[in-house]
């Protein structure tokens, strides 16, 4: 919300600077977004006096101008305004000025039909001042030459743009950010002038009949409307056009100026009607499905949740949200019917989700007004529009009730101390509330506090602790620390919070750069990774290609492949942790951890060296990323199942899976399909894993926490080589768990050093030769014992695999 020093000031009297009211308002919860001059777009125009003015020789509406802007010389000037004349004075433009009101640049050296332009007389429109854009600015004579244009009409005031907070509709009007203000000492609140003005007969407009049935919404709570007679409409003064302005509003007309200036100032919106445009009776109903040709130039369809203000041929305004054009009040209105009602806060939002109106009005009435200033806000706007437009005002037209929460609270003082350290007295405490409008009585260590009418969202002691901080100062808050604890702190992250962090760090260390990606994902991307199904969709999708919810996170992490792909970066290596969706239930959530490697961004680095040629990423980058991340999750990828059974989306002989048993899938592995790439448009190499963090089984717990003793043998391991010749379908895991089963004692590891396959190995055959280290702890092997070993090896191989030692 914006608003200027001059009229907090109108509400607040105070010597403060605005730097020192910026403070304030930040420390009192009113975030200042922006502390800016008011005609900072204006400070470039200055006064200027029209030495001569003759008619343009090669046009009949245009004049050639001697100017003299203070610069000491005179300036040729065409221009087109039919006031313009010598010895007057107006507002000028240099070259390089930017006008506001056209939106360009003013260039110079510009000749026009023959005669030079070096700069530009303005009007009131030009400098977005008014609408008036028949001729140029007329300043009085003794206006001084060459003096900036914003120092002599004093438009140069500051302007402060703040956030307001959606339970604060109090400080949606400059008068309760005054009230704040006040509260926390900076200046003294004024009175504002509410009482009845009297009447100078019956309203022809009756109170307002609420035609709503039982059950039906309802979001008008009361109405209080009045009508004026015979007013003179047409321009508001200057000083309040100016007003509007400065805080981004354009000027309409009096009446409608009013009803700004009555809702910027003191959070109460009103609206006004051309009661010469009503047809037949007034009413207060449900929408009916109507078309409704709003203020901002838009046609509406509404529904029977909404509420409008109509007559006898329809909707004339959606209730709290905006009036419609047939209605409208112009500069010829003579006769006035203004509003102003109490509306339900969460109505009024709901229906301007549904219509995607954003208005003033919306903005104060679905934070909560005051319901109490309902009628008080009516005569306000009463006594401008006598004073600014003439005319009589008729006795007003009520109809409803308000509804006030009339809240009362128990509020223990200790509570400030408890929640916020801060050690306020009790005398300091009730003058806080009081000046904020809070009635406080009892005595002691427990005060009854009464809440105002325009603070529904204070319902709690701890609600009335925050406003007593608001006004000591945030920054005052002690900040001590925690106490010491004399024990080890219990594990704080949860198991799949705790894996998450695990498995980060572990592929960050394996070179992947972590992304995040959108939880929703095209139809098409969904159904080609296992989704796509109806039970996924979104009811209210955001956008076209986030329609479902993704069943795997390759979607998104191959989009961010594709797109560094587009912008020259072919090889990218690209990993994310979240949360999947395998069903709409909520055992279908899942958190996994996946990665993408592409063109050559293999672990040891990307690109072209001189010491060899670069190789693409194949199905065991991925397999060893999967199998780090595993380890680092302390599954060992050796007691797993490592299965030839790639996923949908992989290279069918390039990819494969990690099980635990035959239901269990820890995860997937490979290249990706070709054909999946083209329809991803990813060109080159692509190997890919996912790993489900969730079907991780859960680390045995050991009877102590502490880790034994390393045992480290004196001894020296024996190594020996076998090469077996066996089918080809025979899997590499087969041969070493075989191998590894020989002798679990002293059999250390073993390791696939070879495989070939040959016309003299035979058809459809391989040769597969394993390194097979032997460990001895406690004495040196002989040889008897080591050719032991090694006949229980072959022995276990051929048995295993139905192959032969290779002679």
């Amino acid at each position: 919300m914006k608003f200027t020093l001059d009229w907090l000031k109108e509400h607040l009297d105070t010597n403060a600077t605005a730097e020192e009211i910026g403070v304030a308002l930040t420390t009192v919860g009113l975030e200042v977004e922006g502390i800016e001059s008011q005609g900072k777009a204006l400070d470039k125009f200055v006064v200027a006096k029209v030495v001569s003015a003759e008619p343009h020789p090669n046009s009949d509406h245009l004049n050639v101008c001697k100017v003299d802007a203070g610069t000491g010389a005179l300036i040729d000037v065409v221009c087109g305004a039919p006031n313009v004349k010598t010895g007057m004075k107006s507002v000028f433009a240099f070259p390089g000025t930017y006008i506001p009101g056209k939106d360009f640049e003013l260039k110079g050296g510009v000749v026009i039909r023959g005669q030079p332009s070096n700069g530009m007389l303005c009007s009131a429109a030009e400098l977005q001042l008014s609408n008036d854009h028949d001729g140029i600015i007329t300043l009085p004579d003794d206006a001084p030459v060459g003096e900036k244009y914003v120092d002599y009409a004093g438009i140069n005031g500051v302007v402060f743009d703040i956030s307001i907070t959606p339970n604060r509709g109090d400080a949606t009007g400059v008068y309760g950010v005054a009230r704040d203000l006040a509260a926390f000492g900076i200046g003294t609140l004024k009175t504002t002038h509410m009482s009845p003005v009297p009447s100078v007969g019956p309203s022809p407009i009756p109170p307002l009949p609420q035609q709503f049935a039982d059950g039906e919404p309802k979001a008008i709570r009361k109405f209080a409307g009045r009508y004026f007679r015979g007013i003179k409409n047409g321009p508001s003064p200057d000083w309040l056009q100016a007003r509007l302005r400065a805080v981004g509003l354009r000027p309409i007309n009096t009446v409608v100026d009013i009803t700004n200036l009555v809702s910027l100032g003191w959070g109460r919106p009103l609206h006004a009607y051309d009661a010469d445009k009503v047809e037949g009776n007034m009413v207060l109903r449900p929408a009916r499905g109507e078309s409704f040709d709003a203020l901002d130039n838009k046609v509406y369809t509404l529904d029977e949740t909404m509420t409008v203000i109509a007559d006898e041929r329809g909707p004339l305004c959606l209730g709290g949200i905006m009036g419609g054009i047939r209605s409208g009040v112009t500069d010829e209105t003579t006769n006035v019917f203004m509003e102003c009602a109490s509306w339900d806060p969460e109505l009024i939002a709901r229906t301007g989700r549904k219509t995607g109106i954003v208005s003033d009005a919306r903005y104060r009435l679905e934070r909560g007004v005051d319901p109490a200033l309902t009628e008080p806000g009516l005569e306000l706007a009463t006594r401008l529009v006598l004073e600014l437009c003439g005319g009589e005002a008729l006795e007003p037209a009520i109809s409803g009730e308000d509804v006030f929460p009339n809240t009362v609270v128990e509020f223990p003082l200790g509570e400030v101390k408890r929640l916020t350290g801060l050690d306020v007295s009790p005398e300091r405490i009730d003058a806080i509330l009081r000046s904020l409008g809070f009635k406080t009585s009892g005595s002691g260590e427990t005060r009854t506090v009464q809440v105002p009418s325009w603070r529904p969202d204070v319902t709690q002691k701890a609600d009335l602790v925050e406003e007593v901080m608001r006004m000591v100062g945030v920054d005052n808050v002690p900040v001590e620390p925690l106490p010491r604890l004399n024990h080890v702190a219990q594990r704080m992250l949860t198991r799949i919070q705790n894996r998450r962090r695990i498995v980060r760090r572990a592929l960050a260390a394996r070179g992947l750069d972590e992304v995040v990606t959108w939880s929703f994902i095209s139809n098409a991307d969904a159904t080609r990774f296992g989704g796509g199904t109806e039970d996924r969709q979104l009811a209210n999708a955001i956008a076209s290609d986030m329609t479902d919810m993704r069943p795997s996170l390759l979607p998104g992490l191959l989009a961010g492949a594709r797109r560094n792909g587009n912008r020259g970066f072919g090889d990218v290596a690209l990993f994310e942790v979240g949360q999947v969706f395998l069903s709409d239930r909520p055992e279908g959530q899942h958190t996994f951890a996946s990665g993408v490697r592409t063109g050559t961004a293999r672990q040891d680095g990307a690109g072209r060296h001189w010491s060899g040629k670069a190789q693409s990423v194949s199905v065991w980058d991925a397999k060893a990323d999967l199998s780090a991340a595993l380890d680092a999750l302390g599954v060992d990828i050796d007691k797993v199942q490592v299965l030839a059974e790639p996923a949908a989306w992989s290279h069918p002989g390039r990819g494969g899976r990690v099980a635990l048993g035959p239901k269990v899938t820890l995860g997937w592995f490979g290249e990706l399909h070709p054909a999946l790439a083209a329809e991803l448009d990813l060109e080159g190499a692509v190997a890919v894993f996912e790993i489900d963090l969730d079907a991780l089984p859960e680390a045995r717990k050991k009877a102590s926490k502490t880790k034994p003793a390393i045992e480290l043998s004196p001894l020296q391991p024996v190594s020996r080589d076998f090469a077996f010749v066996m089918d080809r379908s025979v899997a590499a895991a087969t041969i070493l768990k075989a191998a590894r089963g020989a002798d679990k004692t002293l059999i250390k590891q073993v390791d696939i050093f070879d495989v070939f396959e040959g016309a003299h190995v035979g058809e459809g055959k391989k040769s597969v030769a394993i390194e097979v280290t032997l460990q001895p702890k406690d004495r040196t092997l002989t040889d008897e014992e080591i050719e032991k070993v090694s006949a229980a090896v072959v022995a276990a191989v051929t048995k295993t695999t139905g192959g032969e030692l290779r002679k």
